[in-house]
């Protein structure tokens, strides 16, 4: 039997930087427990209400978010606020494959228009390794807004 499992981030800003990783990976955030959304009402400011209106002090609000993937199979991503820095390279991180069956310059062009759109959005490039045949298809490395690793692959 296979497992689900969430990803957590540690992150000083739970909110922005799981709206990040949502513009990135397409998921969406979740209405509040018992809260059914209206379509197209913002799962954010659903939340704004809930909180405010089950006692949650305005400055405890943005202590965690989390994403999910729309169409189920994806891990659920959870962002939790911490006091301190992030200080080294993340022991972990994640591939995001956005140029899934695409090969030499058609792929590093995929790689490059993705890696233009998230640096719009509080990405840093870090570096682009070139295709290296048979193995090596080349990737982008990046960091969010909060410094975690990731590649574009």
């Amino acid at each position: 039997m296979s497992r689900h499992i969430q990803v957590t981030f540690d992150a000083h800003d739970p909110r922005a930087l799981s709206f990040f990783w949502r513009e990135l990976l397409g998921y969406v955030h979740p209405g509040p427990p018992g809260v059914e959304l209206p379509e197209g009402a913002d799962p954010l400011a659903a939340w704004d209400d809930f909180l405010a209106r089950i006692g949650v002090p305005e400055e405890q609000r943005n202590t965690r978010s989390a994403i999910e993937d729309p169409d189920g199979p994806g891990p659920r991503l959870f962002f939790q606020q911490v006091p301190e820095d992030k200080v080294a390279k993340n022991r972990v991180h994640l591939d995001v494959r956005v140029a899934p069956g695409l090969r030499g310059e058609e792929r590093m062009a995929a790689l490059e228009v993705e890696c233009d759109r998230l640096v719009a959005l509080g990405a840093t490039r870090v570096r682009r390794y070139e295709p290296d045949p048979p193995m090596g298809t080349g990737f982008i490395v990046m960091t969010d807004p909060e410094g975690n690793e990731f590649c574009l692959d």
